[in-house]
């Protein structure tokens, strides 16, 4: 059995893609197309956006879950950096490889307080919050100070900034770091600035809009 199987991190699991299934925004169902369009691709409103998302869970699929597990155990990661909490639910699954490779560190970035909270008592009911810190706030403030040799890093979170905030995650990859971007579609400088170093990654599409690279040198 591993961690993500066991509970109580299955149970929990399942509870939390039920809860994220059911909620819904009115601020968000307001919201005109043509605006929510504008602010999901506007590099300088992205926090009032995600403000307005702030009752939306927002999380990866169950697949995307577990591909992240079983690439964070595959590398045998010890350090991981997420961009985009929510509520925790990728947080959980990038956790419990943690948990399974022995330990290590994830350093996570959320903006909206009440799913800073969320997220932290997820994972402590998942018995893995010695894993996690928590950075509150805009992850181009909260990412300036980071560990060397990351191995993993998950993107999702404000898809404009995808670019800034993986520049400042850059500098830290080792030789053979993942990064997984979702919805990568929705940031297509972020596409064009790995895409375009071959002899620095290797990148392909996988899934729906899902981004898989890996650092070579």
């Amino acid at each position: 059995m591993t961690t993500l199987t066991s509970q109580p991190l299955k149970g929990l699991l399942d509870r939390l893609f039920d809860e994220a299934d059911a909620a819904t925004s009115p601020a968000v169902a307001q919201l005109p197309a043509s605006e929510r369009e504008r602010l999901l691709h506007s590099k300088t409103e992205y926090l009032q956006l995600y403000g307005l998302l702030k009752d939306l869970w927002l999380p990866v699929s169950r697949e995307t879950g577990n591909l992240l597990y079983m690439l964070a155990c595959a590398t045998r990661a010890r350090r991981i950096v997420e961009f985009g909490t929510s509520f925790g639910i990728s947080t959980l699954f990038l956790a419990a490889a943690l948990r399974d490779n022995g330990g290590g560190e994830l350093i996570t970035s959320e903006f909206e307080p009440a799913k800073v909270a969320r997220a932290g008592q997820n994972l402590t009911a998942a018995g893995l919050e010695d894993l996690v810190e928590i950075r509150q706030g805009d992850a181009l403030t909260t990412f300036t100070d980071l560990p060397d040799a990351i191995d993993l890093v998950l993107l999702d979170g404000a898809k404009p900034i995808y670019l800034d905030v993986f520049k400042l995650i850059e500098p830290r990859l080792r030789p053979g770091a993942l990064i997984i971007a979702d919805d990568a579609d929705s940031c297509p400088e972020y596409l064009d600035y790995i895409r375009s170093a071959p002899g620095t990654y290797l990148s392909t599409p996988f899934a729906q809009d899902i981004e898989v690279t890996m650092r070579l040198a």
